[in-house]
């Protein structure tokens, strides 16, 4: 498959936020979010080719107990079935982040899912010519609801004005999700100036209705910076 990058860091967002972890960052997306954080992953994706003994031999090296595989988005990296289980029969505790618009047949510990909101539309971007699929695609019910069929996972929006929790909830029912500790309100933005701006009403959101307030640790601590 190919990978644009395979780093240790901490975890910065979600359930394991603070916990030392190495990521996978698998090159490629099937979706164009208009903000996204990691362009070279999705809108310009660069990277190596990489078998999975050589990702699984990186991933040794670097030492941590957690893994966490994103992209891009992994599910559409070729193998990352055969990885997954891979990284499970050596031990490591596996988060999968993916936005669940592709379903394979995955082992994980943790499912990290994260639908796409229409503020992640691309409009008035690249001349619009992937407004249509992404739309198209951005939200898969069936994909889902399989990914929180699995036994532990999280749900994290990416909310970027109040409008937007309207269409989490909606979206929660079409889902069929009621359990709220395993939903997560993340504020858009990769400067503090933003996320602070935003996370102050996203925090009382969450306390008002029952989310879990997501941060963005590595976005405070490091910048938005590749291989952090």
């Amino acid at each position: 498959m190919k990978v644009t990058e395979i780093f240790h860091s901490i975890q910065g967002e979600g359930k394991l936020a603070g916990v030392p972890s190495t990521f996978i960052r698998t090159s490629g997306c099937n979706l164009r979010c208009v903000w996204c954080d990691t362009p070279y992953a999705s809108w310009d994706a660069e990277g190596e080719t990489l078998d999975n003994d050589e990702i699984v031999r990186r991933v040794d090296a670097l030492g941590a107990p957690h893994v966490v595989l994103t992209g891009g988005e992994p599910m559409i990296a070729p193998g990352v079935e055969a990885l997954c289980r891979a990284l499970r029969d050596r031990g490591y505790h596996l988060t999968i982040e993916t936005a669940a618009t592709v379903w394979k047949d995955v082992v994980c510990d943790l499912a990290s899912i994260s639908p796409k909101l229409a503020n992640s539309t691309p409009s008035g971007r690249d001349g619009d010519r992937w407004v249509a699929s992404h739309e198209r695609e951005r939200i898969n019910l069936d994909t889902i609801r399989r990914f929180t069929a699995m036994p532990d996972y999280q749900l994290k929006f990416v909310v970027d004005a109040p409008g937007d929790v309207e269409e989490v909830e909606g979206l929660l029912k079409r889902i069929g999700v009621c359990d709220k500790s395993n939903v997560l309100l993340m504020p858009q933005g990769v400067t503090d100036e933003a996320l602070r701006e935003r996370g102050r009403w996203v925090a009382e959101v969450c306390a008002d209705r029952g989310y879990r307030f997501c941060p963005r640790l590595h976005i405070s601590l490091f910048g938005n910076v590749r291989g952090r």
